[in-house]
């Protein structure tokens, strides 16, 4: 009996760890900060806006696909969140651009997938998200090593890559 309570217990707060996810159910015209973080937890990154607002960056690598922007006024209403994985997001990334800047547009890149290329003097930052046809992709960002500047960004399938698995293997994600 006491197995079937702590079962019914850890499920309980697993599906309560599972809403905190994305902090949906949390109106932006009514939400504040602080339901933010009790909802999502703190922030990866927190910044602070021009107008005294801030932004608080909840990335859900690296398996996940989603990196969540969480704005608010300088009085800590909440007044959006979003997901900035996608291609709409993607297309601010411009050659020239500061890793800084990158961060503030998409939020940290995966620290497991940055990669060096001694020979190109290039470094690479990659995301995980879900791309317009339900499938996980990836999204790199290719800075010059001496300027540490964005040169270009690439964008592909998992399957186009072949990481993790064949094609019968490969997941599929939901928006």
């Amino acid at each position: 009996m006491n197995c079937r309570v702590a079962s019914l217990a850890l499920l309980i707060a697993l599906l309560g760890g599972c809403a905190a996810y994305d902090g949906l159910g949390l109106q932006a015209d009514t939400a504040r900060v602080e339901d933010m973080e009790r909802r999502m937890g703190l922030p990866a990154i927190r910044w602070k806006e021009a107008d005294g607002g801030q932004t608080l960056v909840y990335p859900r690598g690296p398996m996940g696909f989603h990196t969540f922007f969480v704005r608010s006024d300088a009085l800590g209403n909440v007044i959006g969140r979003e997901n900035v994985l996608d291609m709409k997001h993607f297309s601010h990334i411009q050659a020239g651009m500061t890793p800084d800047e990158v961060v503030r547009q998409l939020g940290p890149s995966v620290p497991e997938w940055t990669v060096y290329f001694k020979a190109r003097d290039e470094l690479v930052w990659e995301w995980r998200y879900c791309d317009d046809w339900n499938e996980p992709a990836r999204f790199n960002v290719l800075f010059d090593g001496t300027s540490m500047r964005v040169r270009s960004t690439l964008a592909s399938s998992e399957s186009a890559r072949g990481v993790f698995g064949s094609d019968e293997l490969r997941g599929w994600c939901g928006h």
